[in-house]
């Protein structure tokens, strides 16, 4: 039965880059399969949303209705692979829902693989809530994302679950040109003939690192 993937990327803190990487996961699943929805829980901005208007669309877990809308999109076996980007405001509410309808069971018994993706930050914020979720996810569905333009130097030793993928630092020019609305990844990578680009490699990297998600995905027993 093949399973259909559902990418949770999350943190309890803002600014640490989670959109964007959602947006380059978006643009990575889209050009591999074809079609990809993404669920934007964001009460700041910027959001999922603005960027991917085609392929994402708001959503609430802070009410008995947005949270079933969710669940019930989710936790289906369509073949359309899901990336959730994750607002802080809603970390706690989110996984506290995960938790109440026995979610990674669930997913397992329907064929629904999903991967939790942590952003993490330095912070005791973030390295409390690492430790708590840890306890929560099954490792074999936890990513740990080292984004080095948050994690300046070392990484601290508490962020050691799962499995690791390092987000390289941009120079600041080339992070505010991607910043941009209406900016596209693999549209860069069509239309820029120089492959050597520290942009073009940067979004190579990353197309490759989320390439082993889905193997790892397929090799999921639930």
């Amino acid at each position: 039965m093949r399973r259909t993937p559902v990418y949770i990327i999350c943190s309890p803190r803002p600014q640490v880059g989670k959109t964007l990487i959602a947006r380059l996961l978006c643009e990575f699943l889209l050009l591999q399969r074809g079609d990809v929805v993404g669920f934007d829980i964001n009460l700041k901005e910027p959001s999922l949303v603005d960027f991917l208007p085609r392929i994402a669309e708001t959503a609430e877990v802070d009410n008995t209705f947005g949270k079933m809308q969710v669940m019930d999109r989710l936790i289906v076996n369509d073949g359309l692979a899901k990336v959730v980007d994750l607002g802080f405001p809603a970390f706690d509410e989110f996984f506290t829902m995960v938790d109440e309808i026995g979610f990674y069971k669930e997913a397992a018994r329907r064929g629904v693989a999903p991967l939790v993706l942590f952003v993490a930050d330095s912070d005791r914020a973030s390295q409390r809530s690492y430790a708590a979720l840890r306890m929560r996810v099954p490792e074999r569905m936890f990513v740990t994302i080292d984004n080095e333009f948050v994690l300046r130097g070392e990484r601290p030793a508490a962020f050691d679950y799962g499995w690791l993928v390092e987000i390289a630092a941009l120079p600041v020019f080339l992070k505010t040109y991607i910043d941009r609305i209406g900016f596209s990844f693999t549209g860069y990578l069509r239309g820029e003939a120089d492959t050597s680009t520290e942009l073009h490699q940067w979004i190579r990297d990353n197309y490759f690192s989320f390439r082993e998600f889905e193997l790892r995905l397929m090799l999921q027993n639930g």
